[in-house]
């Protein structure tokens, strides 16, 4: 049976037929969902369109930086800072890029060999909050917490984050195929002494490294990540590169 499919034309009709997210399926640019029902993993019932909702664009003309949820990765190129530049550069393929959409990589799960949700680490070091609706009604909060959380039955309505003044750093190992997968993603802003770290890549979910935060010790690493293995690196491989990467984004941050 055909999947009815909802084609939301603003931000409101796509929350209102999103609902508490019960047996719908929503598609931004559908990078992730398209393989996935061709291969028959996933047999939609309810899909909600989400590219005429009006949730796309960046708006990084003031202090906040805002980012729609629809809003391709090629677009976050072009648009907002260096460090989140630096990450979404190297996401997949430039015909991925293209499609592929700032709400999806973010609620992305692992894929079949390899870890997805590249941006998380970048926005957590931002300090970036994520709005969403869903069950409970609209909430904005700390995009760890959002991760955390149960992102099922939530709709990401945008992203937003204070531009950052201080210094930022990030070190990224990466293995190409058709398309570039991430091994370990390691992004890092100081910023008047306060120390963001964030995690992807090695796991499931992007993470907060907060007692490296706390010691600036890069080994204290490994107490914040459990790393996973995949086609792409052993677990015990990225147990042993993490801290070395973690380590030389915190030294970028005392050269810069």
């Amino acid at each position: 049976m055909a999947a009815e499919a909802l084609i939301p034309t603003t931000p409101e009709e796509a929350a209102g037929l999103f609902g508490d997210g019960s047996d719908v399926t929503v598609f931004g640019g559908g990078t992730i969902l398209l393989p996935e029902i061709a291969a028959g993993r996933l047999t939609p019932t309810r899909a909600l369109m989400l590219h005429r909702a009006g949730l796309d664009g960046v708006d990084a003309s003031g202090d906040v930086v805002r980012i729609g949820a629809t809003t391709t990765i090629a677009a976050l190129i072009a648009g907002t800072d260096d460090l989140l530049t630096r990450f979404a550069e190297h996401i997949g393929d430039r015909e991925v890029r293209q499609t592929a959409t700032v709400g999806g990589n973010l609620c992305a799960s692992s894929g079949i060999g390899a870890q997805r949700g590249d941006l998380g680490a970048p926005l957590i070091a931002l300090g970036a909050r994520v709005r969403s609706t869903g069950r409970g009604g609209e909430r904005t909060e700390p995009v760890e917490d959002f991760l955390a959380g149960d992102r099922a039955g939530r709709l990401v309505l945008s992203i937003e984050y204070d531009r950052p003044s201080g210094k930022t750093a990030s070190e990224i190992m990466r293995r190409r195929h058709a398309h570039s997968y991430a091994v370990v993603n390691v992004a890092a802003c100081a910023t008047n002494g306060d120390l963001r770290v964030g995690i992807s890549g090695v796991g499931p979910l992007a993470v907060r490294a907060r007692t490296v935060e706390q010691s600036r010790n890069a080994a204290d690493v490994l107490k914040d990540v459990d790393p996973v293995s995949d086609a792409l690196a052993s677990a015990d491989y990225r147990r042993k590169v993490l801290p070395l990467l973690v380590q030389r984004a915190l030294d970028q941050l005392e050269s810069a």
